[in-house]
């Protein structure tokens, strides 16, 4: 596995990285034993950066990398990079309640945080969103503080758009912004893209696939009741019909190719700099397989002209949330 440097002021991490979201229920049931030996797996392959949210499954997912990352050797267990979101609330039910980044807020959960995965430190530490309420300068301060006092390594933002990001950094340094990037989620390329290479900050990608959408595995009966896609605009209606009319335009070039349609689509995003680091959202070991072949997908100047013609920059059908999480992005420009 190829390592990249994490913006100017980051790691180096693995040029991919596990987003294990999924573990945790939100795409529906999913076991815990298969969880833990993909993520074994993944650190046998290379992948060092392991990301997660101390709201996915309100506390699972980080006792679930605990559990894991005390079953690695002590080499694998120093080389594990985890990056932590935080600030998004629920409640007993698992609704969403809002966002907390005031400064007070943010030591509580790094506190919990640091119990629940068993470690002295996190390695890379962010909001998840810009909480409305709460000036970012001040959220970044109180992580800087964090820094200070050995808590924390490394700063990083999340979904936040480019006046927000130069706020950030003026207070502190921060390594990268996790935003989605895909073939069907391109909104970084407008100006925060051009915003984070300027101030020296990577970006790790989430939503590589779209939550499984464009991964060539996807049908319209996947979605569980329990599975959040279920919905998501780009899953509903004559949206899925069409954003699966891409898919099969993808499956053409992939076939070609011979790879997959997931290989391809995270080999693109890959392409796009070495200062983006794919997350990767596998569950279970035989998709984490299928992932890592995308690090061998070399794509040529045909192959890109071809994928463009294929998935055309704003192609998808249905915003990537629905409408009331868009409106708490920072990232997504203001509408209406």
């Amino acid at each position: 596995m190829n390592t990249l440097q994490l913006g100017a002021t980051g790691p180096r991490v693995s040029a991919i990285g596990l987003g294990c979201m999924g573990m945790s229920g939100m795409y529906g049931p999913s076991d815990r034993a298969e969880s833990i030996a993909t993520i074994h797996a993944a650190m046998d392959a290379g992948i060092t950066l392991l990301d997660t949210g101390d709201f996915y499954g309100s506390g699972h997912n980080e006792m679930l990398i605990g559990e894991a990352l005390k079953g690695l050797k002590p080499s694998q267990r120093d080389a594990a990079l985890v990056s932590v979101k935080f600030g998004a609330m629920r409640d007993p039910a698992g609704g969403w309640v809002g966002y907390d980044a005031r400064p007070a807020a943010v030591k509580n959960f790094a506190t919990y945080s640091l119990q629940r995965l068993g470690v002295d430190h996190i390695d890379i530490y962010r909001p998840a969103r810009l909480d409305p309420n709460v000036p970012i300068e001040e959220t970044i301060g109180a992580i800087a503080d964090l820094v200070k006092a050995g808590y924390v390594r490394h700063i990083g933002l999340s979904e936040v758009g480019p006046q927000t990001i130069r706020k950030a950094v003026a207070v502190h340094p921060v390594c990268d912004l996790q935003i989605e990037y895909s073939l069907i989620s391109r909104g970084i390329e407008d100006e925060i893209l051009a915003t984070c290479r300027e101030l020296g900050i990577g970006i790790t990608a989430y939503g590589v696939l779209s939550r499984g959408l464009i991964s060539g595995h996807w049908t319209k009966d996947s979605a569980g009741e329990k599975d959040f896609r279920a919905h998501s605009p780009r899953f509903q209606g004559e949206n899925v019909e069409r954003n699966l009319a891409l898919v099969e335009a993808l499956r053409k070039i992939a076939d070609a190719k011979g790879v997959s349609v997931a290989q391809i689509a995270i080999a693109w995003v890959a392409a796009q700099g070495d200062d983006i680091v794919p997350l990767i959202g596998a569950r279970r070991r035989t998709r984490l397989d299928e992932a890592l072949g995308a690090s061998s997908v070399k794509l040529g100047a045909d192959d890109f002209a071809a994928i463009e013609r294929a998935v055309p920059k704003g192609a998808a059908a249905g915003d990537r949330y629905a409408a009331a999480q868009m409106a708490s992005l920072d990232s997504e420009p203001r509408r209406g």
